[in-house]
């Protein structure tokens, strides 16, 4: 079964047990999906369909912390509940370890000599990465890794 469809079946479910926040948050989902596949006249294969999960995780993320700066706490508790609905889409995360393991064959593996060539890592650890490790983590252990070299 594909993510969308394991997307769609959640939103039934959601329907007969009568969640109302978890109802809301697969439909925003959704409508992203549809909105995508409408836009580029495609249908969306499961590491596309993680990129959008992925990308509304990253903007609840920042909700929260504006939310929480501006003393807001009610909204920051319903985008927290979001997050929470849209963290069980995404596939198994890596460890530390395995994510600092990809970064430095990805660093061996480009040639990269330093800072400048950041890039070119990230080019090669971002695909392999995509959804499965938060890419600002990815990222800082690059620059580590590069600063070090």
């Amino acid at each position: 079964m594909s993510l969308k469809e394991q997307i769609t079946n959640d939103m039934k479910a959601a329907m007969r047990a009568k969640e109302a926040g978890k109802l809301n948050t697969i439909r925003l989902i959704l409508a992203d999906i549809k909105r995508k596949e409408v836009d580029e006249q495609i249908e969306l294969n499961d590491d596309q369909t993680v990129a959008i999960v992925e990308k509304m995780i990253k903007q609840r993320k920042d909700s929260i912390s504006q939310f929480e700066a501006g003393n807001r706490q009610d909204l920051a508790d319903i985008e927290k509940a979001e997050l929470a609905v849209l963290v069980t889409y995404m596939p198994a995360g890596l460890s530390d370890e395995e994510i600092a393991a990809e970064v430095a064959a990805a660093v061996a593996a480009s040639g990269a000599a330093g800072p400048q060539d950041m890039g070119k890592v990230m080019a090669i650890v971002k695909p392999k990465l995509a959804g499965r490790a938060d890419m600002t983590v990815v990222s800082s252990l690059v620059k580590k890794a590069l600063s070090g070299a």
